[in-house]
């Protein structure tokens, strides 16, 4: 095969395109050693582009850097270590993290995260270590965030807006061993006892205890979070406060109201129906003593008749008997 038909030059061309997408040289205002990048302080406002794809390592924090592209990340498929600190960064979208999977060490802390996307660290099934404190702007976070990462063991979430949390999102992190939650606005209502339930059966260490207390409501304001299953468990589950009583009035005089008028009408029914079952009765019994009367009547008048047809008959007999006994006396004296 000739040198012009065979696959040399298309293979050049390729190589060479693949060297440019690799990234072989190293980032402007970045050290680049071995399979370490080190981009501290750089004054970035944007991730960079030049990356080596050999990249094992890399630092980014102390930048202004605003977004985290997916597809440039994508191409670090050997990345571990990821370091974003003290940045600029507002949100993390889903799938954010799609091609970096072996990524053991993700920091996110001091930014200005407002949201974090449900699907955003799905891909991270190997990820051990996550730090997304000092992001006082993040006021919530989903129940499915943590979905896929099996392998957390270190969860940082200090100095945030965090008030709550669903302790579903923790169900799939069995190898959780370190939580931190001091510095963030707790509120300890009825909704975060399934959380402080969570905290004492995970056994999970705290090293920060102290310092993650209560903000709300004032009763347990400076109270430990994992201090207050207890008296979250008496006020939510045995105690009643005066707006429980006053419901549980309401509801009293509600079904006492029901059943009172429920008796009023079935004791109206019952009367409504006993009147009309005596009226028919009654009408029964005065049809039936009209009939004993109209056949008593008949029957009188049928004796009455019964006794003129009697009388009539025997003043018809009256006549004969006179004469026979007439002609017999008469016979006997002409003998």
């Amino acid at each position: 095969m000739s040198p012009a038909s065979g696959p040399g030059p298309r293979w050049l061309l390729f190589s060479f395109g693949l060297g440019l997408v690799s990234g072989s040289k190293c980032p402007k205002n970045c050290q680049c050693q071995a399979q370490e990048v080190v981009c501290t302080g750089s004054q970035l406002t944007e991730f960079p582009l030049d990356m080596p794809l050999s990249t094992r390592r890399l630092y980014l924090n102390n930048n202004n850097i605003t977004f985290v592209p997916a597809l440039t990340l994508g191409l670090l498929s050997d990345l571990v270590y990821l370091d974003f600190r003290n940045n600029q960064i507002r949100e993390v979208m889903d799938y954010t993290f799609i091609g970096v999977f072996r990524l053991i060490y993700l920091d996110l802390s001091t930014n200005n995260l407002t949201s974090i996307s449900p699907f955003s660290f799905s891909p991270l099934s190997n990820l051990v270590q996550l730090n997304i404190s000092n992001n006082p702007h993040l006021l919530s976070l989903n129940k499915y965030t943590f979905a896929n990462t099996s392998s957390l063991r270190h969860l940082d979430l200090r100095n945030t807006g965090l008030q709550t949390l669903d302790p579903s999102a923790f169900q799939n992190l069995l190898t959780l061993q370190t939580l931190y939650l001091s510095g963030n606005p707790w509120k300890c209502n009825c909704s975060f006892l399934d959380f402080t339930i969570y905290l004492i059966v995970s056994h999970l260490s705290h090293p920060d205890a102290p310092n993650a207390t209560c903000m709300e409501p004032a009763e347990l304001a400076g109270w430990p979070v994992e201090q207050v299953g207890n008296p979250l468990r008496y006020m939510c589950v045995t105690h009643l406060d005066s707006q429980d009583y006053v419901f549980l009035l309401l509801i009293g005089f509600c079904i006492f109201s029901a059943g009172t008028v429920a008796a009023w009408l079935t004791g109206m029914c019952a009367v409504i129906y006993q009147s009309a079952r005596r009226r028919s009765s009654e009408a029964e019994d005065e049809d039936e003593q009209g009939q004993r009367v109209e056949v008593g009547r008949r029957i009188f008048h049928i004796h009455r008749w019964s006794l003129r047809q009697k009388k009539q008959q025997g003043t018809r007999q009256a006549p004969f008997l006179t004469r026979s006994r007439a002609s017999h006396s008469l016979s006997g004296a002409y003998i």
